[in-house]
C-alpha cells in the first residue's frame, strides 16, 4: 500500500526537478478542476504528469477549485469548448454519457485481485468505451476505493437499518444500488455533500473513504459501516484533442510516456492509499463509529446490491462484452 504522504513528497521532488530542467518556450496547458489543492487528485495525478512533461518543454498551468468555471457537471463541456485543455472529473455526474465506462462502477463487477484502472483501459482499449469519450484524449480513467456508508446519526449494520433514509450518490451505479437497498438516492456534487449531510438533506452518503478526509466529512458525519458490496467510483483525466494534436511530437511524446494505464495506476494507488489512511484516523477519535461488517452481515447486502449489476449491464446495449472486456474474459 502506497503511503499518501510519500507518494506527495516525491511527487513534489519531481515536480521541482522537472521545472528546472524544462527548456525555454514552453507550451502551456490548462488542466481545470473543481476540488481544492489540497485534495488527493494533485499528489496522485497532477504532480505525476507535471513530472514526466516538464522536461519535454511542456507547461501544464492547474486551476484548482473551479476558477475556469464553477460547477463540477460541466467539466467535460469545458474541455470540449477548449476553455480547459485537461479536466478532471467523475463519469457518474453525468451518468448518461457514460452508460458502459461506468459498468466498472457496480458492486460486483471489480474481480478480486484486479486494478480498477485495468478494467476501463481494458475496455478502452478494445473500442468499448471510445464513443462516451468523444472530442478527447484520455490521459487517466480510474476507479476509486471501495465505496463506504458515511452516516449522520444513523448506524448501518443490515439494509433495514436503510429504510426510508436519503443517501447521497454520485452517479446512476450507486444509485441503483441504494435503490435495491431500500433507501432513496439523492444525486448531489461532492461539494454540497457538508452542508448537506449538517442541515439533514441527506442521512448519508455512499462514497469512498478518502472523501472523508478529503471533504472534511468527518466534522457532520459520526457513523461509518464498512465491508458492504456498494461498488466504486469512476473518474477521467481527459485533454481536448485538437490541443493535444497541436502539440510538438517531443511534448506529445512526453505525454503519452504516462497517459493511459501508468498515470491512471499512480491515481487509483492514491486514492486507495488516502482512503487507508483516513479510515485510521477516524477510527482513532474515539469519538465515531467506524464499523466493519462480518461476512455474514455483507452477504446480506451482497444479496441486494450483486444482482444490481447484471440487471444494469443487461439494459445496456452491448454491456455484457463490455464486463467481459473488462473483466479480461
Amino acid at each position: 500500500m502506497l503511503d499518501l504522504t510519500t507518494v506527495r513528497m516525491t511527487g513534489a521532488a519531481a515536480v521541482a526537478a522537472a521545472m528546472l530542467a524544462a527548456p525555454a518556450g514552453a507550451e502551456t496547458l490548462r488542466l481545470a478542476h473543481w476540488v481544492p489543492p489540497q485534495h488527493t487528485l494533485t499528489a496522485s495525478t497532477i504532480e505525476p504528469l507535471i513530472a514526466a512533461t516538464q522536461a519535454s518543454g511542456l507547461e501544464i498551468q492547474v486551476y484548482p477549485g473551479g476558477e475556469l468555471g464553477a460547477g463540477p457537471l460541466e467539466q467535460y463541456a469545458r474541455v470540449l469548448t477548449g476553455v480547459a485543455d485537461i479536466v478532471w472529473g467523475l463519469e457518474g455526474y453525468t451518468s448518461s454519457q457514460f452508460p458502459r465506462t461506468m459498468i466498472a462502477e457496480l458492486p460486483g463487477a471489480l474481480p478480486e485481485g484486479m486494478n480498477g484502472y485495468d478494467m476501463l483501459w481494458n475496455a478502452y482499449d478494445a473500442g468499448q468505451l471510445a464513443d462516451e469519450f468523444p472530442g478527447t484524449v484520455p490521459l487517466a480513467l480510474w476507479l476509486s476505493e471501495p465505496n463506504v456508508f458515511i452516516m449522520r446519526d444513523h448506524d448501518i449494520r443490515t439494509p433495514a437499518d436503510l429504510a426510508g433514509l436519503k443517501i447521497r450518490v454520485s452517479g446512476s451505479a450507486a444509485a441503483a444500488a441504494v435503490e435495491a437497498l431500500g433507501a432513496t438516492p439523492v444525486q448531489m456534487p461532492a461539494g454540497e455533500i457538508y452542508n448537506s449531510l449538517q442541515t439533514g438533506l441527506i442521512d448519508g452518503v455512499i462514497t469512498g473513504a478518502s472523501a472523508i478526509g478529503d471533504f472534511r466529512l468527518d466534522e457532520v458525519a459520526n457513523s461509518y459501516t464498512l465491508g458492504a458490496p456498494l461498488g466504486r467510483i469512476s473518474f477521467y483525466l481527459v485533454m481536448n484533442a485538437d490541443r493535444y494534436n497541436s502539440l510538438p511530437e517531443g511534448e506529445r511524446a512526453a505525454l503519452d510516456s504516462i497517459a493511459g494505464r501508468p498515470l491512471s495506476a499512480s491515481a487509483e494507488a492514491g486514492w486507495n492509499a488516502r482512503a487507508q489512511q483516513v479510515i485510521e484516523q477516524i477510527s482513532a477519535t474515539g469519538d465515531n463509529t467506524v464499523y466493519t461488517l462480518t461476512a455474514d452481515e455483507a452477504a446480506a447486502f451482497g444479496a441486494l446490491t450483486l444482482p444490481v449489476r447484471d440487471q444494469v449491464v443487461a439494459g445496456i446495449d452491448g454491456g455484457e462484452d463490455v464486463l467481459h472486456t473488462m473483466q479480461g474474459m
